[in-house]
């Protein structure tokens, strides 16, 4: 018969044996009801059959005397410990019969009406959205199920699915057709929305300044071709091609803010805001292009073929008048970036190195060229005047497309390391990593990277050690601990210590990722730059 005795939370079984003590090395016996043994493993067999070799080739009184001595020692049980493992369920390479859905990816993808989903059950779960605290989800079996009642079959659910894409598709072509419909339907019956805001956002801030930038450069550059046809002088031909670079490239940049405004889609779940870093890229190449290469180019043309300059009085006029509106607009940049700098704590530096708003820097930049071009075009043309000698407007025509060479160089720099994705400030960084480190729940965190989005947009991404006893800790207080006492006490067979785990197992899984959810609410709300976090658990 089995004898079973618990020690110290260990499972013995404890057998009757007709034999002397067998110690334990290594082996492992499987024992049946009825007494019977069976060894496991080539040494323990080799050496039974040994011993036995060696007890015939003893004497037969020894023999005697051992039989003696076995029919008078007592008989010794033999504890051999046993591990209870529950069994392990095979999944599969593929299930899904656990998973939740949402209601809207339940109609789109399995072909449903809202009101089929009104007869499944129904789950409330936690939100991923910051705007809402549980949403309901379905089964997907549940789902599936329901999607084949309604259809029939999987062949018919896959007609339906391929209608349904091709239908699709033939939208998306039309939709320029359908947005020139909606356009026309609005102009005729009135438009009742509200005015956007794309609009007002070029009457205030960067939108303000590039605009302001927009009206000066355009004047500018009619006045200076004017001064150019009636002077023919080389230095008042840069300058035109240069305010003409600056209305294109700020015209570039106001497209650049408008097209930064948009919502986000599923294309670009993380908006379009670097849409400003491009334009301004795209303006410092045209600066170079446009600006710098043509006043090289017809400065070197007015070195090797010179020829007498007119009269530049006009032309001086015109100089001192763009000098005043140059100037004008300089100082409405300076002052918003001084604001915008003043806001985020940083120096003027370091505002316009680290391309914090590209769109001013472009504008300030370009004004302050455009302020020392008219300098040294001035200067350049007064020599001419003074000695007659055209070879100074020619140089100075050079000297404003260098300096136009230079301020394209660093626009494209900067705005480049900022659509590269560069990394925040240290500090920034470190007070990140100490909130998150301080909080009890997290025990340490690895491979930190907070990256710079642009426009003060940065996102934040870590893998953290959570500390399970802190968790499961916080889920105790929130249970009635009598409760779970006698749910523990009514456990006496393993399927119900499965179910126990299994239930509580899940909810502590759910306390882990509300505590994420803590975690990035409390960074989003602490550091309002910080738009996108991602806590990966290790």
């Amino acid at each position: 018969g089995w004898q079973v005795s618990v020690k110290s939370g260990s499972l013995s079984y404890i057998l009757p044996c007709n034999r002397l003590p067998v110690q334990l090395m290594s082996q492992v016996r499987v024992y049946t009801s009825n007494g019977q043994k069976k060894d496991l493993g080539s040494e323990d067999t080799n050496g039974s059959a040994h011993g036995e070799t060696l007890h015939k080739a003893e004497t037969g009184r020894q023999d005697t005397t051992n039989a003696g001595q076995k029919q008078s020692s007592p008989k010794q049980p033999i504890q051999v410990k046993v591990k209870a493992v529950l069994k392990k369920r095979e999944y599969g390479p593929k299930y899904t019969q656990n998973n939740f859905i949402t209601g809207v990816r339940a109609i789109n993808e399995f072909c449903l009406k809202s009101s089929d989903l009104d007869q499944l059950r129904k789950i409330k779960r936690r939100s991923p959205h910051d705007d809402t605290e549980t949403f309901t989800v379905y089964l997907r079996s549940d789902v599936e199920a329901k999607s084949l009642e309604v259809w029939g079959s999987p062949e018919a659910l896959a007609r339906e699915r391929k209608r349904r894409k091709e239908a699709e598709i033939k939208y998306r072509e039309n939709l320029f057709r359908n947005q020139r419909l909606l356009w026309e339907y609005k102009e005729f019956f009135g438009n009742t929305k509200p005015r956007s805001s794309t609009a007002a956002m070029f009457f205030k801030g960067p939108g303000k300044v590039v605009m302001v930038a927009i009206c000066i450069n355009g004047l500018n550059f009619f006045f200076k071709l004017l001064a150019w046809v009636y002077t023919g002088s080389a230095s008042m031909f840069s300058e035109a091609i240069h305010s003409l670079a600056d209305t294109c490239n700020q015209a570039l940049l106001a497209l650049g803010i408008s097209q930064s405004a948009r919502t986000p889609d599923p294309s670009h779940p993380y908006g379009f805001t670097n849409m400003r870093y491009i334009a301004s890229l795209i303006s410092g190449v045209g600066i170079f292009m446009m600006g710098a290469g043509l006043s090289w180019y017809h400065g070197i043309i007015g070195l090797l073929h010179p020829h007498p300059v007119e009269s530049l009085l006009w032309a001086y006029c015109i100089l001192a008048g763009s000098l005043v509106s140059e100037g004008a607009t300089l100082l409405v940049a300076i002052n918003e970036i001084r604001r915008s700098a003043r806001a985020k704590g940083l120096s003027f530096y370091q505002y316009v190195v680290q391309s914090r708003d590209p769109s001013t820097n472009v504008v300030l930049l370009e004004d302050a060229a455009a302020v020392l071009s008219v300098a040294v075009a001035a200067t350049c043309m007064g020599l001419t005047s003074l000695t007659g000698n055209p070879y100074y407007d020619s140089v100075g025509s050079l000297g404003v497309g260098t300096l136009l060479g230079t301020v394209s160089a660093f626009l494209i720099y900067t705005n480049t390391e900022a659509l590269l994705g560069r990394s925040i400030e240290p500090e920034q960084l470190q007070r990140l990593t100490e909130l998150l480190e301080s909080d009890p729940v997290v025990r340490a965190i690895h491979d930190v990277k907070a990256t710079d989005m642009g426009m003060s947009k940065v996102r934040f991404k870590a893998e953290v050690d959570f500390d399970g006893r802190v968790v499961t800790r916080s889920y105790l207080e929130k249970q009635d601990i009598e409760q779970l006492l006698q749910e523990i006490q009514q456990v006496k067979t393993l399927e119900e210590l499965e179910a126990f785990m299994l239930k509580h197992g899940e909810n502590i899984i759910d306390m882990l990722g509300a505590e994420v959810d803590r975690l990035e609410k409390d960074l989003k709300q602490r550091n309002p730059d910080v738009r996108h976090v991602d806590l990966e658990i290790l």
